[in-house]
């Protein structure tokens, strides 16, 4: 380049203006989004959806897993897990498995009038392609109200054409007016408003009934007096929805025989717990479990301590 033209550049450059360009402020609100609506896996040739029903913050864990330790041991398995130890995050997943025949939803989360933050079923699963007339069965492993208070809405039934499953003990205990007084009095009275009217629909059954194809009962006794988990199998794959049997992947995993304040039979609960978690563990069956992180669904692996271990599913149930 020229002397003369180069100078003839800078002084060009000393004389335009720069322009600067301005930065945008794409300032908007929050979202307060609390997690995908619905995931989507498979077992064998069954299509499994599973459902956020929402979420709950819940203070002071040691007031619900480990009722029988110390608080401060709960507080420091919580902080040795990297989680809080004055809070915990409480999910509900219902569930949806397409066998290629028929579509069985258990459980049907909250309902409108549930918890706070909660009772997105319905919505969540016309989101999802789901119309509520398409449910074949509704299986109720248990009848605590954030497992049964999706089940009417003003009196309707949410799956208005379905036919409905529920374990025979389980049934028995919750429908009997002596549950209407005492503990037991607020879940009665949902029982009485959102189970007992679909009665002449109810098939009640006992352990290893079949509900369809692929799908039968599993006795989980401890929770509740009839508390129901559900073994699925199609093309030899396998997955346990296990309801309320082990609900938080660290203080119920690692700790199996700390008592749950929600157990009824606190002792039974525990027996269970070891007996599916083993069985999880030593068959490498995938779980589904109501109140884990979302989707709720992983492995157990045991440890040599006597407590196991929660592997989430990542990919292996979409291949």
């Amino acid at each position: 380049m020229h002397r003369r033209a180069m100078l003839a550049g800078v002084s060009a450059l000393a004389v335009s203006p720069i322009v600067i360009p301005t930065i945008a402020k794409a300032a908007a609100p929050l979202s307060g989004s609390t997690g995908s609506p619905y995931t989507r896996y498979k077992v064998g040739e069954f299509e499994i959806t599973a459902f956020n029903d929402g979420t709950r913050a819940v203070d002071n864990p040691e007031k619900v897993y480990g009722v029988n330790q110390k608080p401060e041991d709960v507080a420091a398995a919580a902080e040795a897990n990297f989680l809080p130890k004055d809070k915990m995050l409480n999910g509900f997943t219902p569930v949806l498995v397409n066998t290629g025949k028929e579509l069985v939803l258990f459980d049907s989360g909250n309902g409108v009038r549930g918890q706070p933050a909660t009772g997105r079923l319905a919505a969540e699963m016309k989101a999802a392609g789901i119309e509520p007339e398409q449910i074949d069965v509704v299986v109720i492993t248990h009848c605590h109200p954030d497992h049964i208070g999706g089940l009417m809405n003003d009196g309707a039934p949410l799956a208005p054409k379905a036919r409905y499953v529920i374990g025979e003990a389980e049934y028995q205990f919750w429908s009997s007016p002596d549950r209407t007084n005492g503990p037991t009095a607020n879940a009665a009275k949902i029982v009485q408003a959102n189970v007992v009217p679909l009665k002449d629909k109810m098939t009640f059954v006992k352990n290893e009934a079949e509900v369809a194809s692929g799908i039968r009962a599993v006795e989980a006794f401890g929770h509740t007096p009839g508390h129901m988990a559900w073994h699925v199998e199609s093309q030899g794959k396998r997955l346990l929805i296990g309801a309320d049997f082990c609900n938080h992947y660290v203080l119920s995993l690692r700790y199996p025989k700390w008592h749950v304040s929600f157990d009824a039979d606190k002792d039974q609960a525990v027996a269970t717990r070891l007996k599916l978690l083993d069985m999880l563990s030593v068959d490498r069956v995938p779980f589904t479990s109501y109140h884990m992180p979302f989707p709720a669904v992983g492995f157990v692996e045991k440890g040599p301590d006597g407590g196991y271990r929660f592997v989430p599913a990542s990919y292996q149930l979409m291949l």
